[in-house]
């Protein structure tokens, strides 16, 4: 592939040369030009550049599509033709211009757009994290016992895998935000006030709390997500809406103060309980579901379970299985289809690594199944490849199924309380040698048939040869 300076030669003299540009600026993954005479252009010749990916021709600008390295491009693009360097613009500035009708498929595109863009930009928070769960899973007392788990080396790592997720309300917020044209610190701000010290002693406690009479449920929401954006999502109405009456001269002051004074009652006493409320109506029918089905239930629980996860809603159904455990000694069944569903990640992430084309999402996919088969860490294949490519939701689905399903016609069951990790096998041990080798079968089914899956069918064509 050509360097970023050939890449930024070529495009500038197929366009028409420094004379026919007025301006350029470049979003995430393209260059968008306001050119003087269009005629003057090719885009066949564009296209046929080494480096570029496409181009798109509407309007309001001339776009050549680049790829992640379209900064660096746009660095040399401006050197060349002495043009004025604008900060990026949004991916999206020229969505939505025409209003389509609102129907399901596009309401729910639109929730995972957003859920998706509020993500992404921590998929290499999660990775870091991840990466220093997954040093003290292999060198640590689980596996290499190269250190205690009372070393200082050993809780250092867990600090920092602690503060990528426990914060997650706060990252996510501010991302949310974002992508709701609001001041993006006030989502963080929201995030915050969700897992606030004074408030997690609380939860802890289970002290009751109330809001001007209003009882505040007693949840705990760090490492969550769904609380967050709910709560940003309202905000950013109520910030539009005080924003459009308040006076210039005192907008700056009372905008952000009322926004917040609005919304987090209805965040704490509302919007972030609802989601556990669901969630535990959901997941009290989904294990009755499941006892009643046999091996169809336990895959269905298996190819669901990720997106439980997502929701917070897999909380109400870890207690009824933790107690059980606790009282026989064993798990089975629909209770253990959750460890398919992880190995179902590492498959979708195994996948990507094989599929991906792109050098630098190959390596996040990379990433994301290290972070996930030796630290544990899914949100990263979650996050990162399903909400981006989201074909990818088939392997990670199809491959819990099948590992689920298996579990339960062979009976595999648990004995042993283990990591989320490679470690999951030993699990299995404890009982019979058929009953180890069944509970194996079951993980690696679940990964190779994800795996496949999400190499066959995961990605498009175009999501293959392009960038967004």
């Amino acid at each position: 592939m050509a360097n970023n300076k050939e890449i930024a030669q070529k495009v500038l003299s197929t366009v028409g040369g420094t004379e026919n540009i007025n301006s350029v600026v470049h979003c995430m993954t393209r260059l968008r030009f306001n050119l003087k005479n269009r005629s003057l252009v090719n885009d066949e010749e564009v296209r046929k550049i080494d480096g570029v990916i496409g181009v798109v021709n509407n309007n309001q600008q001339y776009q050549v599509v680049i790829g992640t390295n379209v900064s660096k491009v746009y660095d040399e693009l401006c050197q060349l033709g002495n043009f004025t360097k604008e900060k990026q613009i949004d991916e999206n500035l020229d969505a939505g211009k025409v209003r389509e009708k609102l129907t399901l498929k596009i309401l729910g595109n639109n929730i995972l757009n957003y859920m998706s863009r509020s993500m992404t930009p921590l998929i290499p928070v999660m990775l870091a994290a991840g990466l220093f769960k997954a040093l003290n899973a292999v060198l640590g007392p689980s596996l290499l016992n190269l250190y205690p788990e009372t070393s200082n080396l050993y809780l250092l790592f867990n600090f920092i895998f602690d503060a990528g997720f426990y914060f997650l309300p706060i990252f996510v917020g501010i991302n949310a935000a974002q992508q709701l044209k609001m001041e993006s610190l006030l989502g963080g701000f929201i995030g915050a006030i969700l897992i606030a010290p004074g408030l997690m002693a609380l939860v802890n406690e289970q002290k009751s709390f109330d809001i001007l009479g209003l009882p505040v449920p007693m949840n705990n929401y760090s490492q969550t997500v769904i609380p967050v954006m709910l709560s940003v999502y309202f905000m950013s109405l109520v910030y539009k809406i005080v924003k459009k009456y308040m006076p210039d001269v005192l907008t700056t002051l009372l905008t952000p103060f009322l926004s917040v004074f609005i919304t987090v009652p209805v965040a704490l006493c509302l919007l972030a309980p609802l989601g556990s409320q669901i969630g535990n109506l959901i997941s009290g029918g989904l294990l009755a579901f499941s006892d009643k089905t046999g091996f169809i239930g336990s895959g269905i629980m298996g190819a669901i379970w990720q997106f439980l996860v997502m929701t917070g809603m897999h909380l109400a159904l870890m207690m009824p299985m933790l107690a059980s455990f606790f009282e026989t000694g064993q798990m089975s069944g629909a209770a253990i289809a959750a460890g398919f569903s992880i190995w179902a990640c590492f498959g979708v992430a195994l996948g990507a690594s094989l599929r991906l084309k792109d050098k630098k999402k190959r390596s996040t996919a990379i990433g994301a199944f290290i972070s996930g088969i030796i630290g544990g860490v899914t949100e990263p294949t979650l996050y990162g490849i399903c909400f981006t490519y989201r074909r990818c939701f088939i392997g990670l689905m199809l491959g819990g199924f099948v590992g689920g399903a298996y579990s339960y016609i062979m009976n595999a069951t648990t004995y042993v309380m283990s990591s989320a990790n490679f470690l999951y096998l030993t699990s299995f041990t404890g009982g019979t040698t058929a009953n180890l080798v069944n509970g194996i079968i079951s993980c690696l089914l679940s990964m190779i048939v994800a795996a496949v899956v999400t190499y066959l069918f995961g990605f498009t064509k175009e999501e293959l040869n392009r960038d967004y």
